[in-house]
This record gives C-alpha cells, sequence and structure tokens, in this order.
C-alpha cells in the first residue's frame, strides 16, 4: 500500500477521491491515537452539565457523553432522583456523584459499568433486563466475550433488549466472529440461524429468509436496498470493521419501507474507544489464504472529547476450485467528537476493493451435456477463464450528529453515501457436447455503479401519559440512488470449442465489440415513521408505529408507489421475570421493475405481511437470551416464471413472461445466544418452514425446510485457563429444484442436494497476556455438498475441509 503526502504536509478533503479520503482517515486516526498515552486516557476528564431530575435518564446521559456503556435493571431505579451534575469530571467521580444517596454504586467490568448495591443495601442488586447507552444503536458488543446482545436497535429505532423486541432477531458479535473466523458477510450469513446461503458462482451470493430473498441492507440502521440483477460489494463485505451484524427476520417496511418480505441485514460499525486499545492480527490457511488486520483506537485529546479508530485489513486467497483466486482490501476511518456535553458528532469513510481472477459464471460445472445427459466434474472444475473477472468495490462517507435534551429526548441526523461498482468481464464453458466434449465459451461484460445518498432524521424519548411513562419515535427518510450500467453481449471469439473434461481456463479474451445496452435509473423514496411503545401495566407493552413512505423509479425501467401506508404492531406480556409471550404483525412492499406479464406490463408491487407469535427468555441478567417463534409470511404478486407462455411466445414485445403469484411460508424456530455457564457461550437454533403458492405447490424449494446451527466455545479453567475450545455444526435437509432440460426436448427434471452436516472447530491459546494464536478448523469431515441447486442448470460446490491459523497481539 502506499501513502503519498501533501508537498507541505497539510491535506484538504476538496476534490479527494474515496480511497484518498479513507487513508487519510486511517494515518490521521492512527497517529494521533498513538500519541495520546493510556495514562491521560484512564483518567481523562470533561465538563458535563447533566441537569436534576431522574436517575435513569441522568446515568444514561452521562453515560453517553463519556463514551461509556452502563447497564442496569429497567425498573430499579424508578422514583429516584438526582441532583445533577455539573462541572469537571472523569467517569468514576461522575457516577459517584450522580448516584451518591441512591443505594448504589457502580463496577466497571469488561464490557463498561453496572450498578452495585451498596453493603447498607442488604443484599446485592439482581439484573434484569438492560440498559445500555450506546449512540442509539445498541450495545457494543466488542470486549463483552458474549455471543448475545444487551440491546439493539434495529426494529423500531428504539434501544430494546431482545426480550422486549416483538419481532425474531439473530445477532452475530464480535467475539462470535473472532472465535470462528468469520471474516466476511458471506461466513457471518452462513453462521446465521435460519439463514440459507445460495452461491451462484464464485463471487455472488444471495442470502434467504423464511422463504424469501434478502434485499434490503443497513448500515449503522441506515437502510440501503439491494439490486437483485448485479452483485456490487454488499455480500463480499469484510467484517473487520463491524461490531456485529444483526439480522431481522419477516418483514421490515416501518423503518425500511421498499425491501423484501426475507428480512433486513444491518451492519453495525466498530466505533472509537476513550481509552488507548489497538491489535495486529496475521493469519494464514488453506489454498494459499493469507489475511493481515490492523486495529487502531483511542482518545485523540487530552480530555478524550475527540476519539478516533483506523481499521486496515487485506487477505489473498485461492481456493479449492482450479485458477481461481482473490484478494480483497479494506479500509475504515471512524472520528467522535464531543461538541458539547450534550452533542456528538460522528465522521468517517470505508473503502472496500475485491479483486478476482478466474471467477466461475452461473454455477462453476453444468450438469447436463448437448445430448440432455448428467454429467459430473470433480469440485475443484471451474468453468470460468483465467481473464473471468466479477470485480466489485464499495466506498462509503458517513456522519451522524446526536443531541441529548435536559427532558430525556434525543435527536439524532444521520447521513450516508455510498458507492458501489462492478466491472465484470465473464467467460464460461457452455454445456459441453455429448460425443466429442467439446464447448463453447459464453462470454459477456457487464459494468456499472450504484450511487446512493440516505438520509435519517427522528427525535426520541419518554413521555407520561396516565400515570405511567411511554416511549415515542418520530422520524422521517430520504434516499436516492442512482444506477448506470453497461452491457456487451456480442463479444466476438477466437476458436471457440475448448475440451470441457480437461479444461485449464486458457483461453484468449474476446473482443467486446460496442456496447449492446445502457441501464440509467433512478430510485427516490421518502418516508415518515411513528412509533410508540406504551406501558399499559408493569407486565404489559404495547408496540405500535406506521410508515408512510413513496417511491419512484424512473429511467431504463419505471415504477411509482407513493402514500403507501406500512402499519406495525406488536405486544409484550411478562409471563415472569424471565419469561414473555408476544405476537408482532409488520408489512412491506417493493415495486416491480424488472418482471414483465405475457401482455407486457409490468407485475404489481411484490407485499408481503408477516404474523409472529412466540415466547422470549432473559437468564442470568441478560447474559442468556432465548426465543420460539411460530410464523406466517404472506406474499401477494411473487414473480414466478410464466411457463405455459415462454414455451409458445405470442407475442413478439416480450419472449419471456412472468406471472405474479401469491405464497405463504409457515414455520417455526427456536434460538439461544449466550453464556450458559462462566467461560461457555453459545449460539444455536432450529428453524423448519415451507413455503407454497396459492394452489398448494411447494416454491422456494432450494432453501431446505430443516435447518439446524450450533455453535459454542468454552474458555478452560484452573491449569488449562489459557485455552478456549469451540466448535460447531451445521445441518439442513433436502433442498431441490425442478430443472428443464432444454438439451432433451424441455423435459422437467428434479436436481436435490441431499441432508448434509457440516462441522467445524476452532481452539485458541493465551501465550501471553498480549498476544494469542487460533486454530480453525472447517468441515472436519470434508463433506462434499453443494450450495447452488440448479441456477441455469448448473452447480457449485461448498467449501472442503480447510484450516486457518492466526495470530492476534494486542497492545
Amino acid at each position: 500500500m502506499l501513502i503519498s503526502s501533501h508537498p507541505r504536509g497539510r491535506f484538504s478533503p476538496r476534490g479527494c477521491k474515496p480511497l484518498t479520503l479513507a487513508i487519510h482517515l486511517i494515518v490521521a486516526s492512527a497517529a494521533g491515537v498513538l500519541s495520546t498515552s493510556m495514562a491521560q486516557a484512564q483518567t481523562a476528564v470533561q465538563t458535563y452539565d447533566i441537569p436534576a431530575g431522574p436517575l435513569s435518564s441522568a446515568l444514561n446521559r452521562f453515560a453517553q457523553q463519556a463514551g461509556v456503556a452502563i447497564i442496569f435493571q429497567s425498573h430499579t431505579l424508578d422514583g429516584l432522583t438526582t441532583p445533577g451534575l455539573h462541572g469537571v469530571y472523569n467517569e468514576q467521580s461522575g457516577f459517584e456523584t450522580l448516584l451518591s444517596g441512591s443505594g448504589y454504586t457502580v463496577v466497571k467490568g469488561a464490557n463498561g459499568y453496572t450498578l452495585d448495591a451498596l453493603p447498607t443495601a442488604g443484599s446485592a442488586l439482581e439484573l434484569g433486563a438492560t440498559q445500555v447507552s450506546a449512540n442509539q444503536l445498541g450495545t457494543i458488543t466488542e470486549g463483552s466475550g458474549s455471543y448475545t446482545p444487551g440491546s439493539i436497535a434495529t426494529a423500531t429505532r428504539m434501544v430494546l433488549t431482545p426480550r422486549e423486541t416483538p419481532q425474531s432477531i439473530s445477532v452475530v458479535t464480535r467475539q462470535a466472529m473472532d472465535d470462528f473466523g468469520l471474516n466476511s458477510i458471506d461466513d457471518v450469513m452462513r453462521h446465521t440461524p435460519g439463514i440459507t446461503v445460495a452461491t451462484y458462482d464464485s463471487d455472488r451470493t444471495s442470502y434467504y429468509s423464511r422463504g424469501f430473498a434478502i434485499k434490503n441492507f443497513q448500515y449503522d440502521g441506515i437502510p440501503i436496498l439491494q439490486d437483485p440483477q448485479y452483485s456490487a460489494g454488499h455480500t463480499l463485505t469484510d467484517t473487520a470493521i463491524y461490531d456485529r451484524v444483526e439480522i431481522l427476520k419477516g418483514a421490515t417496511g416501518l423503518l425500511t419501507g421498499a425491501g423484501g418480505p426475507g428480512g433486513t441485514i444491518n451492519m453495525v460499525r466498530k466505533k472509537p474507544t476513550r481509552e488507548f486499545k489497538a491489535h495486529i492480527d496475521l493469519g494464514a490457511g488453506s489454498w494459499d489464504n493469507y489475511r493481515s488486520e490492523i486495529d487502531v483506537s483511542g482518545p485523540l485529546t487530552e480530555s478524550g472529547n475527540v476519539r478516533g479508530r483506523a481499521v486496515a485489513a487485506y487477505q489473498d486467497k485461492h481456493s479449492f476450485m482450479d485458477h481461481y483466486k482473490r484478494d480483497s482490501e479494506v479500509y475504515y476511518g471512524i472520528l467522535e467528537v464531543d461538541l458539547d456535553p450534550d452533542t456528538l458528532l460522528t465522521l468517517g469513510a470505508d473503502y472496500q476493493d475485491n479483486n478476482p481472477k478466474g471467477s466461475s459464471w452461473s454455477g462453476s460445472a453444468s450438469l447436463y451435456n448437448s445430448a440432455g445427459e448428467s454429467i459430473s466434474t470433480p469440485r475443484s472444475f471451474n468453468n470460468g477463464t483465467k481473464w473471468s473477472s466479477w470485480k466489485q468495490y464499495t466506498r462509503t462517507a458517513f456522519a451522524t450528529l446526536e443531541h441529548n435534551f435536559d427532558n430525556g429526548w434525543v435527536a439524532k441526523a444521520q447521513y450516508n453515501h455510498q458507492i458501489n461498482g462492478y466491472n465484470a468481464p465473464l467467460g464460461a464453458l457452455l454445456d459441453p457436447d455429448a460425443t466429442t466434449g467439446l464447448a463453447p465459451i459464453l462470454a459477456r461484460k457487464y459494468t456499472g455503479e450504484y450511487v446512493s445518498d440516505s438520509g435519517d432524521l427522528y427525535a426520541t424519548g419518554p413521555f407520561d401519559l396516565l400515570g405511567r411513562e411511554h416511549q415515542l419515535v418520530i422520524g422521517g427518510s430520504v434516499s436516492r440512488s442512482h444506477w448506470t450500467g453497461n452491457d456487451y453481449t456480442n463479444a466476438i471469439m477466437i476458436d471457440n470449442a475448448y475440451d470441457y473434461y480437461n479444461w485449464d481456463g486458457d483461453a484468449l479474451e474476446p473482443d467486446w465489440g460496442s456496447r449492446t445496452s445502457k441501464n440509467d435509473e433512478t430510485t427516490r423514496q421518502t418516508g415518515t415513521y411513528i412509533t410508540g411503545r406504551f406501558s399499559l401495566a408493569d407486565d404489559l407493552t404495547l408496540l405500535l408505529g406506521t410508515r408512510v413512505t413513496n417511491y419512484t423509479l424512473t429511467g431504463t425501467s419505471q415504477a411509482k408507489d407513493t402514500g403507501k401506508v406500512l402499519p406495525y404492531a406488536g405486544i409484550i406480556y411478562d409471563i415472569n421475570e424471565n419469561i414473555s409471550a408476544y405476537a408482532s404483525y409488520t408489512e412491506i412492499f417493493l415495486p416491480q421493475s424488472y418482471y414483465r406479464n405475457r401482455d407486457n406490463k409490468m407485475l404489481e408491487p411484490d407485499e408481503g405481511t408477516n404474523y409472529e407469535i412466540g415466547l422470549k427468555g432473559e437468564f442470568f441478567d441478560g447474559r442468556l437470551n432465548s426465543s420460539l417463534a411460530y410464523f406466517e409470511v404472506h406474499q401477494d404478486n411473487r414473480p414466478e416464471a410464466d411457463t405455459a407462455y415462454n414455451a409458445r411466445p405470442t407475442n413478439p414485445d416480450i419472449d419471456y413472461a412472468y406471472k405474479g403469484i401469491k405464497a405463504t411460508t409457515k414455520g417455526y424456530e427456536a434460538e439461544i445466544s449466550g453464556e450458559l455457564l462462566p467461560g461457555w457461550q453459545l449460539q444455536a437454533g432450529y428453524t423448519h418452514k415451507v413455503s407454497r403458492e396459492q394452489g398448494g405447490k411447494k416454491v422456494s424449494t432450494w432453501e431446505p425446510e430443516d435447518q439446524i446451527n450450533l455453535y459454542t466455545s468454552y474458555k478452560l479453567t484452573g491449569p488449562l485457563d489459557k485455552l478456549t475450545v469451540g466448535g460447531g455444526v451445521r445441518w439442513q435437509g433436502t433442498g431441490w429444484q425442478m430443472l428443464t432440460n432444454w438439451n432433451k426436448g424441455g423435459t422437467v427434471e428434479k436436481f436435490s442436494q441431499d441432508p448434509y452436516w457440516l462441522v467445524d472447530l476452532m481452539a485458541r491459546y493465551q501465550i501471553s497476556e498480549n498476544l494469542s494464536a487460533t486454530v480453525n478448523l472447517n468441515n472436519v469431515f470434508d463433506k462434499s455438498y453443494y450450495t447452488n441447486i440448479g441456477f441455469y442448470n448448473s452447480s457449485y460446490y461448498g467449501d472442503p475441509r480447510n484450516v486457518m491459523v492466526s495470530t492476534r497481539w494486542d497492545f
């Protein structure tokens, strides 16, 4: 990596490219952090002006301004007040002053501060549902050592515990990612209960939940809708820059507006720390897989009112597939500035490149030869040429401004600017000739870029009604995405016949010729939303909300839906101090921009409704969470190929048509995550679901109806207390698809993946206080299985057995 300085040692952001901005942020943050001593950070003081009022609100406000977490039971401090905090304090003295006379003190732990009853209180505090102040995004999981979160804000903008959230949500924490080497979003999704990862080819994946594709991604709660046609970096995101990944299942229209009914993936970025911390991670593994990562964070001023963090990671990875490799690099910089005791400004940027060579395309191997006979190839077979490449990149700049008011309300403005691009010259072998074994190359090239701007402004806080305290969120959002793309589909190949069964990827790159089509589309979406959390009784809570959204698509494709109302409702009843029952109703919609019927008219908007009832449990002071849910997802205008028309097209304007159908998924799922015993972490889940269209025929059959995920780790004690061991298993039932064998006259055949188990193992040894080594062994029994079932009559194998060894130095 080359880093060039300004000739005069100054940096001006004007006119700089995203790469330059990201690198300068990293260099500036790292230099500032390293120049500030740990002692200064630990004793950092600042001026506070927190007014008198409820003690719980004052503690939350102080924690936000100090940049730390404070965890306590929701109703423990009811009725307690404080005269406020005015003057210069450090963390400990600030908490002690606020708690003076309350009967409580604070204890600092690895995951922040917790309340503890003073000896005169007669007994220790029984912690229950937790409150954690963390920039209105939920609990920071980094450093917690936990596989479960303390709180989340993905569903409603309110910072709530999983038990207080009336929807199914899975969270993969920083600790889980570190333990099992989950270095990409693909890895995280494979680890997540109830999620199916479909691998189309070497550089494209899609995620499915409850029978539907997940099309909504969020970054720190800001939604971005992924285009279903072209992959442009979302699924190849490196996790080095994230604190956790939250997966909200089912329809999520309240905050996302347009999207699919499968769910939403929210990637929550790492935040700067008030104390200096840093680490370097180096790893090497199977198939020449090398990875390096550096992460530096801490205060940039003596008072700690400015904090920074910089992350850089590089990976050079070959593959079990012939002549395929990919290198990727990611840079991330973030600054937090306390403009005053009540106002926080956050600025950041990230940059990521994924550069593959030898990309497969539409699977990695054909299922049939030219006579329609089934054929098989080794797992290592790669249908792509050596020059084939689906390059993807991401550039992001973001900012947030958050202000705390004296009455306990918080206002937050967020902005996210993101560029996602792809450059894909692709070449792959088609079906081989049944007699000669020769196959032609299909060569096409796709280039394009999405430029997305998203903004969100909301206010949230408590209010009193009928003698009880409730919570309200009022907000609005606006987004604009501009896609420009170029297709080259008339490539001129020379000597286009290759031995399929002895293929080594060697072929001349074609003359791509002139552009054959151009895409130029702009998507605009605006929305306003409101949600109330009403305390009907001590053990009964009602959540009601709605979003009114406007969606327009102009350019190459056209779509419009204005004034769309998306309601949200949930109710939670606390059965006892650990178990709650809940029910919820959510909606979502997505105007169609690609699927046309036999009359050449666009299908009506795809609409989804999610019904859910279940039980949620919270144990051991919130260190262990569990859930059991029954769900139904109803979809209208689901696009499905109009096979009767497509066999004999009659309209000269459309040769391939779709029809809109109704589909319903019904199922249930169970999940548990967190600490079973001291040092023993677990995340496990079981999901059963069946999707059917209105006539009773099963759909989404490539998704298995049954799935089990279980991952666990245990830190040994006694003489072996430096050793942590763990492992995981993934099981899924049969998945299949009915394929049309065009090489055999259009006959319909079933292609299926039999049930299979995958077993992973991990071990970490703490060599010294600052140095550790971790070994991850994946697919221990070298199971051969497909991760693509029939996409364009092709197959794609999952990774064989592989190992990764990494060392981490913390300083």
